[in-house]
């Protein structure tokens, strides 16, 4: 019951969202940006979307790695895969994560609790390349000339993620210090791929203006949408993208396309994953003793 409430909480949460920004904005100049998107830069935004996931995948292998479980690269991709299609189409069941930390638990015992530090640090560990990157571009764009005060503070947080992301992680994580800078690296490279990934869909949109707003606005709405409170980040995105154009004087109807495309592109690759449901079975997996 608990789960269908969370569920039905989210699914109106999400539909109250869209209502309010599709009644914010110019639907006419929507549907014009949509239709005329460069397909080119669009597949090209998919291609680097797809690589920032093999990236983030391999990511998580070295956490898996740290504690024993040594598991295929192929195996390891398709695991990754399957629970992006969990998180996105089947939000009212255990998750894309919790998923992971189930079928690895039950095939080979090795214990939710580190498993759920190995997934839970990756997501940590993400999450403060989000911020590094957002403050960045923060201090360097429009809103920081609007608010100058804010840029010592963004420069501050710049400085101040990864040595406090480290002390967490010796505190709280200990068994994976090991593999903090490599996995700090990967997690700076998967996105780098993301923001390359966001100007493309950009440039598809012709947008040559204020192209810094847009991907500083692309890592906000990242940092957004990883709070559980609607089904795929969906509406908080674009509730980002209208507030933070208007406040610089901008139509935020191209805002609110970019993350309609961006959602596209990310409900496709998730999709990718239905294909692979018949062969999550763990049939070639090493373990090892940490």
């Amino acid at each position: 019951m608990k789960k269908k409430i969370k569920l039905l909480l989210k699914i109106l949460l999400t539909t109250a969202a869209l209502w309010f920004v599709l009644h914010k904005i110019d639907l006419d100049r929507l549907q014009t940006a949509l239709q005329s998107a460069n397909p080119l830069w669009l597949f090209g935004a998919f291609v680097t979307f797809n690589l920032s996931k093999i990236a983030s995948a391999l990511r998580l292998n070295l956490y898996f790695k740290t504690i024993g479980l040594k598991l295929e690269t192929s195996y390891n991709l398709i695991l990754y895969y399957v629970g992006m299609f969990y998180n996105l189409f089947l939000p009212g069941g255990i998750g894309g994560d919790g998923y992971k930390i189930y079928l690895l638990n039950r095939h080979f015992k090795q214990g939710v609790a580190i498993l759920f530090q190995a997934v839970l640090l990756d997501r940590l560990s993400g999450l403060a390349a989000l911020l590094f990157y957002a403050v960045l571009l923060y201090a360097g764009s429009e809103y920081a000339m609007m608010h100058p005060s804010g840029t010592p503070l963004a420069l501050l947080v710049a400085f101040l993620v990864f040595p406090i992301a480290y002390i967490a992680t010796k505190r709280f994580f200990a068994p994976f210090l090991e593999v903090f800078k490599p996995t700090m690296a990967w997690g700076l490279g998967v996105q780098f791929l993301q923001l390359v990934s966001a100007w493309m869909i950009v440039e598809s949109l012709g947008i040559d203006r204020m192209v810094l707003e847009y991907l500083t606005l692309f890592l906000i709405s990242s940092v957004v949408a990883v709070l559980p409170l609607t089904i795929g980040g969906v509406g908080v995105r674009e509730l980002t993208f209208l507030y933070g154009l208007e406040w610089i004087g901008q139509e935020p109807a191209l805002g609110v396309t970019f993350s309609f495309l961006f959602f596209m592109i990310t409900a496709l690759s998730s999709f990718l994953g239905l294909f692979l449901l018949n062969r999550v079975q763990p049939n070639s997996v090493e373990r090892e003793q940490p």
